[in-house]
């Protein structure tokens, strides 16, 4: 006998409904939500029989595809993030990571290079003096955690869009993806990475980034959730097929826009 669609033995129907709607775009979200947001109209939208812990976590993920697909659509490459002044910024400014403070990683910045591959004219390794050396800006944006906190930095470097044009990277490649002195990885669509907010980062609030905050170096990246801003970037990859990443792969909208 085959199981019912809307009775799912060991699963909270409420709460997997309340987790599906927080990974819709508006307006389908209140579209769901009005339709009963239950395992039925779950199992509606995704086309999934829902009968255990896999196919709820496959339905899942179908979801967050689909936002992607969706908030990719919506994005304004001309928008910009708010920004504000300096008595704004948080100090001081909180650490997060998948990891505890203490184990950030110790790099060696006479060693450090930035390794660039995939769909561009220049492979050659960046040291960390060229990439200081690179003309630079201040932002004062806000970081939103997945976790629901939010803080406000002022963040200095290199515009991403100016770093591709001088490594000669094709621009109409679909992403770029980032490697990680400590294991992370993060990758983004190329709108987000010409967008004219989204930086190289090499200073925090003046002084040079401190390892709690990436250094050398982080992808600061104002538009997205701050899981979208990797730090201690070792690898740059401008490539057509998507790689995911750290979190991405453990079922986070990968495009987690704000």
């Amino acid at each position: 006998m085959s199981r019912s669609r809307s009775s799912v033995p060991r699963i909270d129907a409420e709460l997997l409904a309340k987790d599906a709607a927080k990974l819709l775009p508006e307006p389908t979200r209140r579209a769901f939500l009005r339709a009963g947001a239950g395992v039925g109209a779950l199992a509606f939208l995704t086309g999934c029989d829902i009968i255990d812990g896999p196919s709820v976590e496959n339905a899942l993920r179908i979801v967050s595809r689909f936002n992607d697909r969706v908030q990719a659509w919506l994005f304004n490459p001309n928008r910009l993030a708010p920004t504000y002044p300096e008595t704004a910024i948080t100090r001081p400014f909180p650490f997060n990571a998948y990891y505890r403070e203490e184990n950030a990683p110790d790099i060696d910045q006479d060693d450090y290079k930035l390794l660039i591959d995939g769909l561009v004219d220049d492979k050659r390794p960046w040291t960390l003096d060229r990439l200081y050396a690179l003309p630079q800006e201040t932002q004062i944006t806000r970081l939103v955690c997945v976790e629901g906190w939010s803080a406000i930095g002022r963040w200095t470097g290199t515009p991403l869009r100016e770093f591709l044009r001088r490594i000669g990277a094709d621009t109409t490649a679909k992403y770029v993806h980032f490697t990680c002195a400590e294991g992370y990885s993060s990758s983004i669509d190329m709108a987000t990475a010409l967008h004219p907010q989204t930086q190289l980062t090499f200073k925090y609030d003046g002084e040079v980034l401190p390892p709690k905050y990436g250094f050398p170096m982080r992808v600061r990246i104002p538009t997205k959730l701050g899981f979208k801003n990797p730090k201690h970037v070792i690898g740059l990859v401008v490539l057509n097929n998507y790689t995911g990443g750290y979190w991405e792969d453990e079922g986070y909208n990968w495009f987690s826009g704000l």
